[in-house]
């Protein structure tokens, strides 16, 4: 049984006095977070079943938690992050689609099938995901645009993907060697 869990949201504050909680769901369908069944935290444990109560014009949700039936419970549980077992997630619809947590640990390698590195975390910071790679044999990371162009092949099962690694990545120093060795490497001040 796999150990990997899959955030679905998290517990930002309470509404009112009677243990009404507010979610940020992120699920497509923020009221389908409900119907993932008991979530649990981290670890997996203390399991939460949520009831959606109604939307906020907002778009956060307003939940009930079963057993939490005052202000008190819920402020208990305002910062919890609401997970679900991985195994419990139906496959994914298209075959370009993947769960963020099916790719951390993947090797990333190279067209020519050379080491790169491995996937840490996926991140977005508001213009698209991003894939965390530490570099082989080392400990730096770096970050390169989660798209079809950059990472042309996934394979789930082998547990690697292809990295075209785009040139704003590797970069083109202007002093005639190959590759950047550090940050800025090769920039003029005036770029």
């Amino acid at each position: 049984m796999s150990d990997q869990r899959i955030l679905l949201g998290e517990i930002t504050g309470v509404h009112g006095i009677r243990g009404e909680v507010l979610v940020r769901a992120y699920t497509a369908e923020p009221e389908a977070i409900a119907s993932y069944g008991p979530l649990t935290d981290a670890t997996g444990t203390a399991p939460l079943t949520i009831k959606v109560v109604r939307l906020t014009p907002k778009g956060a949700i307003v939940a009930r938690i079963k057993g939490v039936t005052d202000r008190n419970g819920a402020e208990a549980l305002k910062g919890r992050k609401l997970f679900v077992a991985r195994e419990t997630m139906p496959a994914p619809d298209d075959e370009d689609e993947f769960y963020h947590a099916d790719l951390i640990g993947l090797a990333a390698i190279d067209a020519e099938g050379s080491a790169l590195g491995e996937v840490i975390a996926v991140q977005n910071y508001g213009a698209g995901d991003l894939l965390e790679i530490r570099l082989a044999g080392t400990t730096r990371t770096e970050f390169i645009p989660f798209t079809k162009a950059v990472v042309p092949d996934i394979d789930i099962a082998a547990r690697r993907m292809t990295v075209v690694r785009p040139e704003e990545v590797v970069g083109e120093p202007r002093d005639g060697t190959s590759g950047a060795t550090g940050p800025h490497q090769g920039w003029d001040e005036a770029d």
